[in-house]
């Protein structure tokens, strides 16, 4: 009875440490079975995201094609082209520029596009490039950004859902760095 309160307390916070057990390896067996399922839904979560990046980059460049009216409001919305309401988040806006850009960006293009667009947004921030540069490597982390050092061996992000193209110019990041 005891075990089974362990294991389940250990499933409620998954930050908790590997208890000692009375040899039967249960407790590891359930951390390691919760380990995989995580590992499993956070890959789920990236593709996921990826074919989002994708949809919405279909939607925005049809939109660009023949205008804002075909789409539905709820689209709009989804879309951050909606006019009037609130801004648009300071997440978002750093999404949109990558989604919109036709090359990788660096954290300056992103700061520029994010200037044109909705420069108050970047008023609020004491310093605009080390926010954009989180915001952006967090994108890494949600799999929907992929890192790029260019020829001037400046770092750059460019939205993933584009399709693999040769990269010139672009040379990816390995994990190991």
């Amino acid at each position: 009875m005891q075990l089974e309160q362990n294991i389940i307390s250990m499933r409620a916070i998954p930050s908790m440490k590997p208890i000692p057990n009375n040899g039967s390896g249960h407790v590891e067996q359930v951390v390691r079975q919760a380990h995989e399922e995580l590992r499993e839904l956070l890959q789920q979560r990236a593709e996921v995201m990826r074919r989002i990046g994708t949809i919405k980059q279909t939607i925005a460049g049809l939109a660009n094609l023949f205008g804002d009216e075909v789409l539905s409001d709820d689209l709009l919305e989804l879309l951050d082209r909606k006019s009037g309401g609130r801004q648009p988040g300071f997440t978002k806006a750093c999404r949109m520029a990558l989604m919109e850009a036709k090359r990788a960006l660096t954290a300056r293009d992103v700061c520029d596009c994010i200037q044109q667009k909705a420069a108050a947004m970047l008023a609020r921030h004491k310093d605009p490039m080390a926010s954009v540069t989180t915001v952006l490597n967090r994108l890494v982390a949600y799999g929907e950004a992929s890192p790029v050092i260019l020829e001037s061996g400046r770092r750059a992000w460019k939205w993933v859902a584009e399709p693999e193209a040769e990269l010139g110019a672009e040379l990816p990041i390995s994990a190991h760095q």
